[in-house]
């Protein structure tokens, strides 16, 4: 079965800058697609961004275009998500998943806070 393990969240001030990170293990992490999501309180999950399983394409919501960069690194089974320019309204839990087809896994969440 396969597991996901976020890690890096925290509480940063307006303007700063997080890394998170998460480590994939008991599938084949290359062959997989992952995505970070997260979820204010309140609010419905939503995608924030995505890459390929060779890590040559990615997406990435409107709302963190230009301050959040997702990579990954196949061979530490790790993607992560370089945060910038962090703003109150990136207060959220966040969450990777991994995608194949209809397979699907997802970690257990990171809490990023964005307060001064």
């Amino acid at each position: 079965q396969g597991q996901l393990v976020e890690s890096g969240g925290g509480l940063v001030q307006p303007g700063g800058s997080l890394r998170l990170s998460c480590v994939a293990s008991g599938f084949t992490f290359s062959t997989y697609a992952m995505s970070w999501y997260r979820q204010a309180p309140g609010k419905e999950r939503e995608l924030v961004a995505a890459i390929n399983s060779a890590g040559r394409r990615t997406n990435y919501a409107d709302s963190v275009k230009g301050r959040f960069t997702i990579s990954r690194d196949n061979g530490k089974n790790t993607v992560y998500l370089q945060m910038n320019s962090l703003k109150p309204e990136d207060t959220a839990v966040y969450y990777c998943k991994a995608d194949f087809f209809a397979v699907n896994y997802w970690g257990q969440g990171t809490q990023v806070t964005v307060s001064s």
